[in-house]
Formats: structure tokens, C-alpha cells, sequence
């Protein structure tokens, strides 16, 4: 059998082909690989043929996913990740296995048992619907890892306000304010950079260097001056919300959803 590796941290690829030999020291490390370009580039070549890929989610220069996007990869593969294990289970049982991070011998070798098992029933296609299935679930994993509340204090008391009822977030001079549905406003502890990581994008956009809005909380959007856009929330706002020119497509895409 001929293994490839495609794994970003360089102890953690010499670990994981360290288990490996230690399973089967007749199995054949190909190759090892650090990022995307990289196994878009190997796995391009008809040259280079293997029977099983071990796949870090993460790599250098993005998600793996971008790999099978950009080549057909028609080998199993065996996900290799640091997420929580609680999310990682959903996909158990798909014929493709995922390996939690730290990894041990003991997970390697019950992986490559389940292959074995299972490898007669491994199609190209089987496995292309099995990767769009893991691709569909990583997103909602992602989607779980955005702030989805947030504290604000008023005097003596605290309150924790879901993200979804929040119209939307701006600064003015040093300080960051959210906008509650309930029009009230109050001071967080956030830079709108840290907000732009935090948030959830497919329900705020940052529409100019001031504003961050929730699309939910958007009544009307007009086209202004200098082929900018006005946004116009449902909320009484007394601040004019203008999409900056750079960001007036972006904006768009976002809006229809794509």
C-alpha cells in the first residue's frame, strides 16, 4: 500500500508516519505534504499514485477542501483534525475515518482497520459524496465556532445578548457600541477587527470601516452617490450606513446570498 500525507506541522506528519510503519512497516509513505498547492500539484500528476491519503483540515495556505475543488481525488482519504470531538462524531461511520489530534497508535491502527473493512465498498463516488457530506458538516462546525452572544453592562447589571437580536455594531471616536433590536445601545470590549473574526458572515457585514450590520435588520437598500449603497435599517438609526465602493459587490453577493 502506498500513503500519502498531507499534514501542515512537520512533528505531527513524522508522528503520524511513525504510527503507520508501526501498523504495517510494508506500507509506503509517497510522499509528505504541507498545503494545498502542494497536493493539488502531486495529485495532478498521473505519475503519482496512492492508495490511501491521511489529510490535516487545516494546512498552510487554507482548508483542504480546496484541494478536491481544484483535482479529482478518487482515494480515500482519512481526515486528520484538532476540532472538538463531540462534532467529529457526526461523521463516524461514513467509510472515511477522522483522527483527533493528538494522534495515537491506537487511533491509526483502528482507522486502518475500518479501511481495510471497508475498502471493497469504497467507490470513487461513494467517496466524492462522503467528502461533500464532510465539507457540509465542517461548514456548521465552523458556523458553531462564531460568537453567537455577547455581555453588555448597564450600571449595576449584566445582560447577555443573543447575536441574532443585535442590529448591528459601529464605532464612533474610541469606542465600539452594539445596537440591540430593542434600540438600546451599549459599549462592548471589541475592536470591529476582532468583531469581523467573531461574527458569523453569513449574518453580519462589515460595510465600511464604522459599521458591521446584521442582514436581518436591513429594511431597504438604495443606490447612492459615486455607485456606493445606502443601507437603511429597520431600526431608528440616526447615523447615515453607507457600503463603502470597494465593498459594494462583496456586499451584493452577500446579500443574495451567494
Amino acid at each position: 500500500m502506498r500513503v500519502l500525507i498531507i499534514e501542515d506541522e512537520k512533528p505531527a506528519a513524522e508522528k503520524l508516519e511513525r504510527h503507520i510503519r508501526k501498523y504495517d512497516p510494508s506500507i509506503e509513505v509517497a510522499d509528505r505534504l504541507n498545503s494545498v498547492e502542494k497536493a493539488v500539484s502531486w495529485l495532478g500528476n498521473t505519475h503519482n499514485q496512492v492508495d490511501l491519503i491521511f489529510m490535516d483540515v487545516q494546512l498552510t495556505d487554507g482548508l483542504s477542501f480546496e484541494i478536491f475543488k481544484q483535482t479529482v481525488v478518487e482515494k480515500p482519504v482519512i481526515f486528520t483534525t484538532a476540532f472538538n470531538e463531540y462534532a467529529i462524531e457526526a461523521f463516524k461511520g461514513n467509510g472515511i475515518d477522522y483522527l483527533l489530534k493528538p494522534i495515537t497508535y491506537e487511533a491509526v491502527a483502528g482507522s486502518m482497520q475500518k479501511l481495510n473493512t471497508l475498502r471493497k465498498t469504497l467507490g470513487g463516488a461513494n467517496t466524492a459524496s462522503q467528502l461533500s457530506q464532510l465539507e457540509q458538516a465542517l461548514g456548521m462546525l465552523h458556523k458553531k465556532n462564531y460568537k453567537n452572544r455577547f455581555m453588555v453592562r448597564t450600571g449595576e447589571h449584566i445582560h447577555s445578548i443573543p447575536a441574532q437580536e443585535i442590529t448591528l455594531f459601529y464605532a464612533e471616536d474610541r469606542n465600539v457600541f452594539l445596537l440591540a433590536e430593542n434600540r438600546k445601545k451599549y459599549i462592548i470590549d471589541y475592536k470591529m477587527e476582532e468583531l469581523d473574526d467573531a461574527l458569523d458572515p453569513s449574518l453580519f457585514f462589515r460595510v465600511n470601516r464604522t459599521f458591521i450590520i446584521n442582514i436581518n435588520a436591513i429594511r431597504d437598500v438604495v443606490v447612492y452617490s459615486n455607485s456606493r449603497l445606502l443601507i437603511r435599517p429597520k431600526a431608528e438609526f440616526d447615523k447615515e450606513i453607507v457600503v463603502s465602493r470597494e465593498r459594494v459587490q462583496e456586499f451584493k453577493d452577500w446579500f443574495n446570498g451567494a
